[in-house]
């Protein structure tokens, strides 16, 4: 079984009415734990009751907590979420806390070595001592994934660039990746041409955009697979839909499945967690081929 390790930030999603542990590489490395994966994540929390809180959380999920590090001046990250008419999430997140501090060790640089894939964001590297541990770990990494996670104002265009050029694969929404296009001076409105650009641009022959409700698209060397028909879903809220997304696609890809078929399933995992709530709600097998089966009956 491919072995893959998450970096970055875990945090608790403080929502109007209640609070939810998150933080998009913890949901990342939860659902691909759910699908067999030997997983792990590198983080900080604090020496607090909600650190402890999360720490146990991640246990209980099956996840090795290891390689979680516990600061003993700064706070667990909270993140305050607002949902609009949508249930499109926005993000106030703190600054600093633990995951702020992300230090290297010589078991995350084993670990990292030892894996399959290394999945990290943009967000963790908004403080120079977690993105001085992620420059290390990237040296160490054989097979690297980018998630492009543009939360204003964490992040400037050479970061980004800095990371993407050090990346096999990059996952980014279709708003981001025209925000980055642009910056760059790509004048095209289509997204292939982006694509093309951004592949051209930084080296970077895996790349995936998500499109909300009107699917995905991935250029996979030097092939572009499209999924249009995106799956209908009423939408509870859209937190940690995209994590899912990528660990789907990401496992199956490492698994060897086709491409296309590996955005099918992705498409398909991202709509059932968007029309749950929270980010991490648990979803079998039975219910994937269910919901894949009935979308392809549907439009037959």
């Amino acid at each position: 079984m491919p072995k893959v390790t998450c970096f970055g930030e875990v945090l608790w999603d403080v929502f109007p009415s209640h609070k939810k542990i998150g933080g998009a590489p913890l949901n990342v490395a939860l659902r691909l734990y759910s699908f067999g994966m030997d997983t792990n994540i590198i983080s900080r929390v604090g020496n607090d009751e909600i650190g402890r809180d999360l720490v146990q959380y991640v246990k209980k999920n099956g996840l090795d907590t290891s390689l979680i590090q516990i600061d003993e001046i700064l706070d667990t990250g909270c993140v305050e979420v607002t949902l609009d008419e949508n249930n499109s999430a926005t993000y106030k997140i703190e600054q600093p806390v633990a995951w702020d501090n992300i230090e290297v060790s010589d078991q995350a640089l084993k670990n990292v070595k030892s894996s399959d894939a290394f999945i990290f964001g943009s967000l963790a590297s908004r403080n120079e001592k977690t993105k001085n541990t992620l420059l290390n770990l990237l040296l160490n990494a054989s097979f690297k994934v980018f998630d492009v996670n543009l939360r204003p104002p964490f992040y400037t265009l050479d970061l980004l660039l800095e990371l993407m050029n050090k990346s096999d694969f990059i996952k980014c929404n279709d708003e981001e990746l025209n925000e980055i296009c642009a910056a760059l001076g790509c004048n095209s409105e289509s997204i292939v041409d982006q694509i093309t650009f951004l592949s051209e641009h930084t080296h970077t022959f895996q790349i995936c955009i998500t499109k909300g409700k009107n699917g995905a698209i991935l250029l996979f060397n030097g092939q572009l697979y499209n999924n249009n028909n995106a799956y209908p879903i009423k939408v509870v809220d859209t937190v940690g839909a995209g994590d899912s997304f990528l660990a789907t696609l990401i496992s199956n890809l490492l698994k060897k499945v086709q491409p296309g078929e590996a955005l099918n399933i992705a498409c398909a995992i991202g709509a059932l967690v968007a029309g749950k709530k929270g980010a991490n709600p648990k979803i079998s097998q039975s219910e994937t081929t269910t919901f894949i089966k009935k979308f392809k009956n549907d439009n037959h």
